[in-house]
């Protein structure tokens, strides 16, 4: 028995145990009242969880995973003859891109270009709205 003390009532649980809950009351054969009673919830509670999962708002946070990492020298600058319109420009473009650069290709063919100044935070929004 938990004896709950206190201005705080409310029992705060976890979004992993909720699911947790849910999937066992889910499973075939599975009595929503003997669950509900032997994890200590009311039925209703149970009935608002099931119900949040259904419609998409009770959802596990997506587990990190890693991704394959390749790292290549920078490709060659083309050199354009010295007389030839924009040759400073390509030379000039070609030096400066070339330092402290990341590239991410995604599985989809996105590829993404930042420079080292890019904070994480940042391109972890970048990433985030690429993913969709």
């Amino acid at each position: 028995m938990e004896i709950i003390t206190g201005v705080e009532r409310r029992r705060r649980w976890r979004t992993e145990d909720k699911l947790r809950i849910v999937a066992e009351a889910e499973r075939p054969g599975a009595c929503l009242a003997e669950v509900a009673r032997r994890h200590e919830i009311s039925r209703s509670l149970l009935w608002v969880w099931r119900d949040q999962v259904r419609r998409g708002v009770l959802v596990a946070e997506p587990a990190p995973v890693f991704v394959p990492l390749q790292v290549t020298a920078d490709p060659p600058t083309t050199t354009a003859a010295p007389d030839t319109p924009g040759a400073a420009e390509l030379r000039s473009r070609g030096k400066a891109c070339g330092t402290g650069r990341i590239e991410i290709a995604l599985p989809d063919g996105t590829v993404v270009r930042v420079g080292e100044g890019v904070g994480a935070a940042a391109l972890r929004r970048v990433l985030a709205a690429l993913r969709g």
